[in-house]
């Protein structure tokens, strides 16, 4: 059965940092790649970044390139998300997914979420 399960959110100010963490189970990880995900209250679920676990190859959304940063442990089968610079408009509940391709529109498994709060 395949597992995503993040960690890692809370509350944290303006220009704060956050690490969030993915641990997958069920699955060959090498053949998957991992997106980082976040929706919202109001909006829809957008993908901020993603990350193929055999080249290692990353993709940014605009609005957090230079301030997040993808990366996996592949013995861990864990990805990560580092948050820095963090804004109010990062507050959201953050989903990571597992599918073969960044290009994909509507990835496979998924995760359950974990909030990001970004408030003074």
């Amino acid at each position: 059965e395949v597992q995503l399960a993040e960690s890692g959110g809370g509350l944290v100010q303006p220009g704060g940092s956050l690490r969030l963490s993915c641990a997958a189970s069920g699955f060959t990880f090498d053949d998957y790649v991992i997106g980082w995900f976040r929706q919202a209250p109001g909006e829809e679920r957008e993908g901020i970044s993603c990350i193929s676990i055999r080249d290692g190859s990353t993709y940014y959304e605009y609005s957090v390139k230079g301030r997040f940063t993808i990366s996996s442990d592949n013995a861990k089968k864990t990805v990560y998300l580092q948050m820095n610079s963090l804004k109010p408009e990062d507050t959201a509940v953050y989903y990571c997914a597992a599918d073969t391709s960044c290009s994909t529109h509507y990835f496979a498994y998924w995760g359950q979420g974990t909030q990001v709060t970004v408030s003074s």
